[in-house]
């Protein structure tokens, strides 16, 4: 059962009326896709970089106070973050026509390649998994439809 500490620190809801199990299937539906990506990184070893790369895919260029608001880290845990993938060729830092003091991240064509990489191993991944257990396409549809109902029209962060 939660804490009343984060209980109280949580948002409102937008509808207090929803049927009891549709609540405990919405909670269920949190809880799996937290725990398969998990299950992903930790399959596929993923460095925690992915993340960044996939915002600056979804997103375009930002600057290291944007990108770290959008992952939920500190400014200097993101600028240690883009250091890296700057020494590693996938993301260059430019300046920021709109902010001189600021530099503007963008990723490079050898950082899409690195994401679509990525995206193809959690690909088979999971397709791998989901034949294993006897899945269907249609049931697949209709958990990718759900959850992008979900996410559409949020600013896109992670995928």
């Amino acid at each position: 059962m939660p804490s009343q500490q984060l209980l109280s620190s949580a948002a409102p809801t937008a509808s207090g009326s929803a049927p009891a199990k549709t609540l405990e299937l919405s909670s269920d539906l949190v809880v799996y896709a937290a725990r398969l990506m998990r299950l992903v990184r930790r399959t596929l070893d993923l460095p925690a970089s992915v993340r960044v790369l996939t915002i600056l895919d979804a997103i375009g260029p930002l600057g290291i106070t944007e990108l770290a608001r959008a992952d939920g880290c500190s400014q200097p845990t993101m600028s240690a973050q883009i250091a890296q993938l700057v020494e590693t060729g996938l993301v260059t830092k430019t300046p920021n026509p709109a902010d001189a003091r600021a530099s503007l991240v963008t990723l490079t064509d050898a950082g899409r390649a690195d994401l679509a990489d990525v995206r193809d191993r959690i690909s088979r991944l999971i397709a791998e998994r989901l034949e294993s257990r006897n899945r269907t396409e249609a049931e697949l549809e209709a958990a990718v439809a759900v959850l992008r109902d979900l996410v559409e029209g949020d600013s896109p962060t992670v995928s």
